[in-house]
């Protein structure tokens, strides 16, 4: 069996041996080096030509996210970044999605000898996935300084208002994903249907991404409360380390945040919010599964189908991983399997369809 060979890169030299004593103990990877440095990673990258980098953001001499950056233009492949569980550690890590990152393991403050140690298996899992993850050179990102404010809608989307209480879009993806969803939320006009969104992300993370993917979008974009109503024109992301559903009030749409358990191994689950979509929503919700490991959330997309929902599938050749959206099509939960860019003007095609009032 051919093993995933795998460079660690970390100026602490106690996680590095910790990360190569982990890798070095499964059956199907190896740690072919470790390095304290970038400067020093990328003779070894040269050297030893590995399959999977497992990357540290605080690093001597050229810090990790210039190093990725760097590395994702020149000699792409697949990166496991290594991050602080803080709020700087959150965006920073976002940044390092962006750049082409594969995934990311939270490691602790303290205790890191131990805390490391429990999330071996994490760590092993991330791996990989990313040793099979489709990885490409890096395009340089814009980001617009105001685009709530520069946003003027259209006299076909202000009708959107009349008709998008009605209609909710449900979103859920795991590995590759928060790149997925930022391509798709920023095609959303303001006052598009309600969006709700499950990415597979610990506690820490989500806060910083939704404010990220606020600053990007003409939809406004926030981590979901517990008991708030769910409105046209927002995007709620599924708080870290939470089950995120939907349940009704009335004619109203409500979130329901809980500690509920994960299912699925995951918490927040793709399943749970489908789930709850099928249930609630029914003909007026909108799937889209996009790229990641596994099978979460492919039943519930199904049930979502039968309930008379319409759904779009992120396709193969634009997956940073086919997991999720593969199993939703075996499954038979797809109405059209598109390109990551072609999904966000399919659906506003949809719904200009079904209700006749939007226009592209």
């Amino acid at each position: 069996m051919t093993k995933t060979r795998v460079l660690v890169v970390d100026d602490s030299a106690l996680v590095r041996k910790l990360l190569a004593e982990i890798v070095n103990a499964q059956n199907d990877m190896v740690c072919v080096g470790t390095a304290n440095d970038p400067l020093v990673a990328r003779e070894m990258i040269r050297d030893l030509d590995p399959d999977v980098l497992t990357l540290d953001v605080e690093m001597p001499r050229m810090d990790g996210i210039e190093f990725l950056s760097r590395l994702m233009r020149l000699r792409p492949m697949p990166v496991v970044m290594i991050s602080t569980l803080t709020a700087q550690g959150a965006e920073v890590t976002l940044r390092a999605l962006e750049l082409g990152a594969v995934d990311f393991v939270a490691k602790p403050r303290i205790g890191l000898t131990d805390g490391i140690q429990e999330l071996s298996a994490q760590i092993v899992d991330k791996i990989r996935v990313a040793a099979m993850a489709r990885v490409s050179r890096a395009t340089p990102v814009s980001h617009p300084t105001d685009v709530k404010s520069a946003h003027i809608p259209s006299s076909s989307a202000r009708v959107m208002g009349g008709i998008s209480t009605e209609k909710v879009i449900c979103i859920g993806a795991s590995t590759g994903g928060t790149e997925a969803i930022k391509e798709v939320l920023v095609k959303m006009p303001a006052d598009s249907p309600a969006v709700v969104v499950t990415q597979h992300m610990p506690p820490g993370f989500t806060t910083s991404f939704a404010a990220r993917l606020d600053s990007l979008c003409s939809i406004n974009v926030k981590e979901a409360a517990h008991g708030e109503r769910i409105l046209p024109g927002h995007a709620y992301i599924a708080p870290g380390g939470k089950q995120f559903r939907l349940t009704r009030s009335g004619a109203n749409y409500v979130a329901v945040v809980d500690d509920s358990e994960p299912v699925n191994r995951h918490r927040p689950s793709v399943e749970v919010l489908f789930k709850s979509a099928a249930a609630v929503v029914g003909r007026n919700a909108f799937g889209i599964m996009l790229t990641g490991m596994g099978n979460d959330g492919a039943q519930a997309m199904r049930e979502m189908k039968d309930a008379g929902s319409y759904n779009f599938v992120q396709d193969e050749a634009s997956c940073v991983v086919f997991g999720m959206p593969r199993e939703a099509i075996l499954h038979g939960a797809a109405d059209e399997v598109l390109s990551l860019t072609d999904i966000a003007p399919a659906l506003l095609r949809r719904l200009h369809a079904t209700t006749d009032r939007y226009r592209i």
